[in-house]
């Protein structure tokens, strides 16, 4: 050990801290065990992420967090028009889902005061990445900055990278090399009486998505594969702003003005491609959250699958702690089940859209449970 390093021990090491290592702290502590969080910490002025369905309510509620996380700058979504399959615009209504209106997000302040409840709970905070790990007579050696943690469980919520499952030994299953060109339009570019609903268009190239956030302002991304992208030239913010014009349901929403030259905005490009880690669990781990299954947002299920995950490998891990045979391999096998259910749904959802013969179009015409034809890269 290097001089001036430190070991600690704690039942459970959780490398990364979103509402899937968040949840799963949470839980864990409910339970009464010991508990590290390794999160660099690093946070941006916003991040994309932001809509939060009425089924994470018993979820949240559960943890004893409901009130604490969509308390402050959230507001409530209404519903989810779309123009898919056809140029009409549908929708659905809150008052007509027995669980109510879901959120939408002030996403940074939703990760924020839900890692805080877990710090509050008991949660050791660590400010780094996992560095290495490695397994020895039942525990596992975790090599943090300059320091080691000795636990007994780790779990990965690393994102769609599973960086730890990977280091142990996972493999990552990439479906598609699906991206989002996201910008965050300033209020003074949103009408300020925008319905509080989340509004989907598909177009040649993909599909646009915008939603309001809190403090008047709006999330729009563009919705391709990395491949359409780079030829259509999207990851430039004039042209993305011209084709977001073009719309006919995204720019009426907005109540957009055609101009030559888009408002300021920041354009990122954020990777949202359908992945999985195989086998999402083993012998003293478990992944979590787009650690172990990250979907297509067009299935808008990422946080609550996020929180439900989390909390899922807390109770497998608890029972393996406890001497149950198999919870943690029963764990992984639901993750894997739940992952083909998703599939299945994704290629009946696409399946609807059949008005172009485009390259994003025609990958994902597939028999429901078929893997997508790779892009090009």
């Amino acid at each position: 050990m290097p001089p001036g390093a430190r070991s600690q021990t704690c039942d459970v090491l959780i490398a990364g801290g979103g509402p899937a290592g968040a949840s799963a702290a949470l839980a864990l502590l409910r339970q009464g065990a010991t508990v590290v969080v390794a999160d660099p910490g690093r946070r941006q002025e916003w991040k994309p992420g932001e809509s939060l369905s009425a089924q994470a309510g018993p979820l949240l509620d559960g943890l004893g967090v409901l009130d604490r996380v969509t308390s402050g700058p959230h507001t409530q979504c209404s519903g989810n028009d779309s123009a898919w399959g056809e140029s009409l615009l549908t929708g659905s209504h809150a008052l007509l889902d027995p669980l109510g209106p879901g959120w939408h997000l002030d996403r940074l302040r939703f990760d924020q005061v839900l890692l805080q409840a877990a710090h509050d709970a008991g949660a050791r905070q660590r400010h780094c990445q996992v560095r290495s790990l490695e397994r020895h007579a039942g525990h596992w050696r975790i090599t943090l900055g300059e320091d080691t943690i000795l636990a007994r469980y780790v779990i990965d919520a690393t994102g769609a990278s599973a960086s730890v499952a990977r280091r142990i030994g996972a493999q990552v299953r990439r479906d598609d090399r699906l991206v989002a060109l996201v910008a965050r339009l300033p209020s003074g570019a949103v009408h300020r009486d925008v319905l509080r609903t989340s509004l989907v268009e598909s177009v040649p190239f993909g599909w646009w998505y915008t939603a309001p956030l809190p403090g008047g302002t709006a999330l729009v991304m563009a919705m391709t594969d990395a491949d359409v992208a780079a030829r259509h030239r999207l990851h430039r913010p004039e042209v993305w702003w011209r084709e977001l014009t073009a719309t006919t349901h995204v720019r009426a929403r907005l109540r957009l003005r055609v101009t030559s030259t888009p408002p300021p905005v920041e354009l990122r490009i954020v990777r949202a491609a359908t992945s999985s880690a195989c086998p999402a669990a083993g012998p003293g781990w478990a992944a979590v959250g787009d650690a172990a299954t990250a979907s297509d947002p067009i299935a808008a299920r990422g946080i609550t699958t996020a929180l439900a995950t989390g909390i899922s490998a807390a109770d497998a891990v608890r029972s393996d702690a406890d001497g149950v045979d198999g919870p943690l391999l029963r764990y992984a096998e639901r993750v894997e089940a739940v992952h083909t259910e998703y599939l299945l749904a994704r290629a009946v959802c696409y399946g609807i859209e059949r008005r172009w013969d485009t390259p994003f179009w025609t990958r994902r015409r597939v028999e429901p449970g078929t893997r997508l034809p790779a892009a090009r890269a």
